[in-house]
């Protein structure tokens, strides 16, 4: 199997068909711990999520229908979503054990499986075993009326991908969809 680098997933003009990496590549015990995505002007949440304190350690082997349950999510946003001028997410995360070194997050967004945004952050240096949060504040697109309808008329058609690097080799590869319903 060919390496898969950020060249590679920047490439991609549809969502990639199954994951790209098993879970087990994430050898630097990297664990989300928490996630949020606020309207920045007005400091609104629209998501949050967090992991449950003293989780248990996943099983070696997964069956595939609960592998994807833990590598994909669907997001349900208000329709207010898409006009939003600002957005900004926060990330929480720890790492293991090693030194984590030029960690970057490459997220792929498609709608009917064409390319419409793409996300490159990098993180930087993790020293072993500590939390870090990873904020972004970014502009949304300013949509036109009728992608906005063509987005809340098709839920679940807006698709992305996640890819997460260290050093240019991939560890994690996560899937969400959405869908945005009306205020």
């Amino acid at each position: 199997m060919a390496q898969i680098t950020p060249e590679v997933v920047l490439s991609y003009t549809k969502p990639a068909s199954g994951y790209l990496c098993p879970l087990n590549a994430n050898t630097f015990g990297i664990e989300f711990l928490k996630f949020e995505i606020k309207e920045y002007d007005t400091n609104t949440v629209v998501y949050q999520v967090a992991r449950e304190p003293d989780s248990e350690p996943l099983p070696e082997v997964l069956d595939p229908e609960i592998e994807d349950m833990i590598r994909s999510v669907k997001y349900t946003f208000p329709a207010s979503f898409l006009k939003f001028k600002t957005v900004r997410t926060l990330l929480e995360f720890c790492v293991g054990p090693q030194p984590v070194s030029n960690l970057r997050m490459i997220e792929r967004h498609f709608f009917k499986d064409k390319l419409v945004r793409t996300y490159d952050f990098e993180f930087g240096f993790c020293i072993p075993n500590s939390t870090n949060s990873w904020e972004a504040i970014y502009d949304v697109p300013e949509y036109p009326a009728g992608v906005i309808n063509d987005y809340v008329t098709s839920p679940w058609a807006h698709k992305s991908d996640s890819f997460y690097f260290v050093d240019n080799k991939l560890i994690m590869h996560n899937k969400a969809e959405y869908q945005y319903v009306q205020d």
